[in-house]
């Protein structure tokens, strides 16, 4: 790889993940959804007794024992059915086998082994993922007794829980969390920011990644390692010294023929979790559409900052003072109410604006280390609660008395001390969060809002 002066210093590090997925699999109706919304604690995924309910993947985050991870649940694996997405969402548990960590393989106890059952173990059987055989619907202990039919799937013991009510769920989790494999990771530079470039397909991730190092024939493209590590490029240009962190875009693909739009969800979660600041690459042609928002989502719930960037805004016609306007004022409506988020519009095939992307990415990373005295904190906001209040609730008034920064987190969290917090709701908390806002800037950086009894 030829490297001259003007050119950017580039090193490819091999970092293995350090985050870990689990994919929930089986049959139709055998209670997938029910117990990713046990593990995800929401109700985020539908429950419904009619077999095929899902089918758009669900992923949600989970902690046991403080160990994270994220959780997908698949549609119901089916042959030869008059569903006119069985293809895909065949294809999507495919997928899910191939990027997972571990498999929760989910069956049903009151209706033991069916020939789907036996297609899906065949399938798990033949891959090198941990496998946890999963009895569902095991609510008394009789039902138990039933369970050790699953033995002849040929993937070890069953373990019996009742999705619906939670029993034998901790058990699960803690066999579960001991199949995770922590491995041995590259260094890298702790206080260098880690920016992933995330986004649909053919958003311009690629194009923009090759913008920013200079030159195509700059970049590594025979990268040694599996589909599930994280590929990091070192940055060190113009005063600017950063990882980016390598998502679907610009790596291989995996060894199934994938739906792109699903496997890209799944790269990033990893891309996502890995990063320190996440630059969120949407199409001005096609505008925002719902895997931009599935991408946001991920991003919100792992606290990340951002920077949105409406890439190919050369290609739009007939723009005039307002269009920008518009845009933004529509993109700030999708993605409410976290509305204090940069958004850049740029393209990356004419570098325009590249540069402001990289600033940008920079500032938001050095804003998430905010910090602000608890002295100007209650010199500040005090007078503004004590004008405006939480409501009464019950006939109970909340008397906040006290706010503080806390120390050493990864992004900027508050604590407000009251007499009564929990009665004081998730709107006054955003109430909170737009007064802090206001007076400091925190642009692009999730913050936390915490009530504690003074």
């Amino acid at each position: 790889m030829f490297l001259g002066s003007y050119f950017p210093i580039l090193s490819i590090l091999n970092l293995n993940n350090m985050s870990n997925i689990v994919a929930i699999v089986g049959r139709p109706n055998v209670g997938k959804s029910t117990l990713f919304n046990r593990l995800t604690q929401s109700r985020q995924a539908i429950v419904n007794e009619e077999a095929g309910t899902t089918r758009d993947r669900q992923y949600g985050k989970a902690d046991w024992c403080g160990q994270e991870f994220s959780v997908i649940d698949t549609g119901g694996w089916v042959l030869n059915s008059d569903d006119i997405f069985e293809e895909e969402i065949n294809k999507q548990v495919q997928i899910a086998i191939e990027e997972a960590d571990v498999i929760l393989f989910l069956v049903d106890v009151m209706h033991g082994i069916t020939d789907l059952d036996q297609q899906v173990a065949s399938m798990l059987r033949k891959g090198k993922k941990p496998v946890i055989v999963v009895s569902n619907k095991a609510d008394t202990f009789e039902l138990h007794a039933q369970s050790a039919e699953f033995y002849a799937l040929g993937l070890g013991d069953p373990y019996n829980i009742s999705a619906v009510n939670g029993s034998g769920t901790g058990d699960l989790l803690d066999i579960l969390v001991s199949k995770f494999t922590k491995k041995e990771e590259d260094k890298i530079e702790e206080d260098v920011p880690r920016i992933a470039i995330v986004g649909r397909p053919n958003a311009g991730k690629s194009s923009l990644i090759n913008s920013f190092i200079g030159e195509e024939r700059n970049i590594v493209t025979d990268i040694a390692g599996t589909t599930r590590d994280s590929i990091y490029t070192l940055y060190d240009k113009f005063g600017l010294k950063f990882y980016l962190v390598d998502t679907a875009g610009i790596r291989k693909k995996g060894k199934v023929n994938e739906d792109l739009e699903y496997y890209s969800v799944i790269r990033a979660i990893r891309a996502i979790e890995n990063s320190d600041v996440c630059v969120l690459m949407i199409d001005a042609t096609r505008g925002v559409e719902s895997q931009d928002m599935n991408i946001f989502s991920l991003i919100q719930k792992n606290k990340k900052g951002l920077v949105i960037v409406i890439n190919k805004w050369d290609l739009i016609e007939d723009k005039d003072t307002n269009t920008i306007k518009t845009f933004e004022s529509t993109i700030r409506e999708k993605i409410a109410p976290f509305v204090d988020v940069p958004i850049i519009f740029a393209s990356a095939l004419t570098k325009q604006r590249i540069y402001k992307i990289l600033e940008t990415a920079k500032e938001v990373y050095d804003i998430r280390k905010t910090k602000i005295s608890t002295h100007t904190l209650n010199e500040v906001l005090l007078p503004i609660i004590e004008k405006t209040p939480p409501p009464t609730n019950k006939g109970k008034v909340v008397k906040i008395k006290y706010i503080t920064q806390l120390p050493n987190t990864a992004v900027p969290s508050f604590v407000f001390f009251c007499n009564l917090p929990q009665w004081v709701k998730e709107p006054y908390k955003r109430f909170l969060e737009n007064q802090i806002r206001k007076h400091w800037n925190l642009r692009g950086t999730p913050i936390n809002i915490f009530m504690r009894e003074k």
